[in-house]
């Protein structure tokens, strides 16, 4: 994991005063087979019972270790997943798809018009949590999703212009000239340029950081408003995930696109986000501004997390913080606090009681945490 505090972290103002997407008691449970004939009763519960937003050009940091359920909420928010509980709701955006203008003398397909589309709800936002049919349809082109291997996310049987062009075409967005004119502009959008030299070639023949461009490019190619990035540096060479970081960080701003990013690096969390959630065993335990989790935890696994990360400077010296036992497994977990065997603050109380709300302390940085 790089140290945080080493990182320079790029400050862009945001409006969050209206927020994007609102979850309420979102929840995700699995079911563990217990025998050939008979249906298992326990269940593994990967997201439990959280709430948050994301404002409008937010980023939204959502950092854990591996299997606390960070990438299932970010399945659960684009519906590649359907919640067992809770809802999901995206403000009512109008979806409109700007194609390129053709060359004089080129013929338009009259189904080549994109009329502007929302999903009509009386307050302003969609609970998109059982969307079917034509309205999820619909919302695809607002939520998008960029996956964390660019090695197993492109169809390598497919040309970069069909990876990126198929949402235009399963949308029945514009005419095959269209379409290959916006793909080229988003082409040069994410850096791969000249576009004609990358159109036509195969993911094989691209590096991985220039897959991964081409992922960006085939989630922006219908103007969503909301994406959700789960890990899109981790698999890249340190030497060029600072590339790819600036990309999205621009197309924020040129876009006002929210992110929910996703990373077990606090450095890339800092780097990247406004804000960040902490994740552990399915709960959010803390949430707050970047700088204020990074400067100051509260609860007792956020500092645990911060004090694992090594400083380059032999002469600076951390307070580890000792945490007991392993990780719980999330098979049926009691009621209680789900950091409850591991931590060193733990009471009685901690015990005996439900696992903590996620309580404001002050400065919109919240903690779920009875001794805090």
């Amino acid at each position: 994991m790089s140290n945080p505090e080493q990182t320079n972290p790029v400050i862009i103002e945001t409006d969050r005063s209206t927020s994007l997407v609102r979850i309420q008691n979102l929840s995700k449970t699995f079911p563990v087979a217990s025998g050939f004939f008979r249906k298992g009763n326990s269940f593994i519960h990967a997201v439990d019972d959280i709430s948050f937003e994301v404002g409008e050009g937010e980023i939204l940091g959502l950092i854990g270790e591996s299997g606390c359920g960070k990438t299932t909420t970010g399945k659960l928010l684009v519906k590649l997943e359907t919640p067992t509980s809770g809802q999901v709701f995206l403000k009512n955006t109008h979806v409109e798809v700007k194609l390129p203008k053709q060359k004089a003398g080129v013929a338009k397909a009259t189904s080549a018009k994109t009329k502007a589309i929302s999903l009509v709800t009386s307050d302003g936002f969609a609970d998109i949590a059982h969307l079917r049919g034509r309205s999820l349809k619909l919302f695809r082109r607002n939520v998008q999703m960029i996956f964390q291997d660019p090695y197993e996310s492109l169809n390598p049987r497919m040309t970069i212009y069909d990876i990126c062009a198929e949402p235009l075409s399963v949308q029945s967005i514009g005419s095959l000239m269209e379409r290959e004119a916006r793909v080229a502009e988003l082409m040069d959008l994410v850096g791969l340029t000249p576009p004609e030299t990358f159109l036509f070639r195969y993911p094989h023949e691209l590096s991985g950081g220039q897959r991964q461009r081409v992922a960006i490019a085939r989630a922006m190619i219908l103007n969503p408003s909301f994406i959700v990035a789960d890990e899109p540096t981790s698999m890249l060479d340190v030497s060029i995930r600072t590339g790819v970081m600036n990309l999205m960080l621009e197309l924020r701003e040129k876009f006002k696109i929210s992110y929910l990013y996703i990373t077990h690096d606090l450095a890339v969390a800092r780097y990247m986000c406004d804000r960040i959630a902490v994740m552990y065993l399915g709960k959010i335990v803390e949430m707050g501004q970047t700088e204020d989790i990074i400067q100051n935890p509260q609860h007792p696994y956020t500092r645990a997390l911060i004090s694992a990360v090594p400083i380059p400077d032999p002469s600076v010296r951390r307070q580890p913080m000792e945490l007991k036992g392993g990780v719980t497994k999330p098979i049926n977990p009691k009621p209680r606090c789900r950091f409850y065997e591991r931590c060193p603050m733990a009471t009685q109380r901690c015990a005996t009681s439900d696992h903590p709300p996620l309580e404001d302390k002050g400065s919109g940085h919240s903690v779920a945490c009875y001794e805090v």
